[in-house]
């Protein structure tokens, strides 16, 4: 078996999933706080790999002709980060933070994962990347090779995923701090305002 397409569909998809993210930032916060991360890992998975399948599927050009949707969806995106970095912002202010039970002034379950649909959804950049890239780069193979090449994308977000979120623990030391939370947070809310604003300034497509 050759497996230079898997090779390649790997090296391209952890290219694109590794760079830093809403939805990473997103990962790592529910990974240090150990709210239904299983959850959070699962639908950040389930929804790459689908998308990732739909453009190998053919899906790409059809993202393309819908300037409308990309358009919709950049807005969409910029409103719910500004909202969630005012909330981090938040949060660095008064303390709110912390390594707290689950429960114990934890969201629900279905608000983390309709956050993290949000986060994963709501970026036009993640359909550029994930149904219009990855599933243009596959037209270089044919047969069961382009599926070879979207098993190793696949398999690069499933790997991350899990590495973040799981991994996520190591850092619980430096994170028993409160200081350190609200420097987490203050950092996540700049770079959540700093996405907003480029997708509100920038155009998609």
């Amino acid at each position: 078996m050759d497996f230079a397409p898997y090779l390649a569909g790997l090296a391209a998809g952890a290219g694109l999933i590794i760079a830093i993210g809403a939805q990473n930032a997103f990962v790592l916060r529910q990974g240090l706080q150990r709210h239904y991360i299983g959850s959070v890992v699962a639908v950040c998975i389930v929804a790459d790999v689908s998308l990732i399948l739909l453009g190998v599927a053919g899906m790409g050009l059809a993202v393309q002709q819908h300037p409308g949707l990309l358009q919709w969806l950049r807005y969409a995106g910029a409103a719910f980060l500004t909202a969630y970095g005012v909330m981090a912002l938040r949060r660095a202010w008064q303390g709110e933070s912390g390594l707290q039970p689950a429960g114990d002034g934890a969201l629900s379950r279905g608000r983390v994962v309709a956050a993290c649909l949000a986060f994963t959804l709501l970026n036009p950049h993640v359909y550029l990347d994930t149904v219009v890239l990855l599933g243009s780069l596959s037209t270089h193979y044919a047969g069961p090779e382009r599926w070879a090449f979207a098993a190793g994308a696949s398999s690069a977000s499933v790997v991350w995923f899990l590495s973040l979120g799981y991994g996520a623990r190591l850092l619980l030391p430096v994170f028993r701090s409160p200081v350190a939370w609200r420097v987490f947070d203050v950092a996540v809310a700049l770079f959540m305002l700093t996405l907003a604003a480029v997708l509100v300034y920038q155009p998609v497509g």
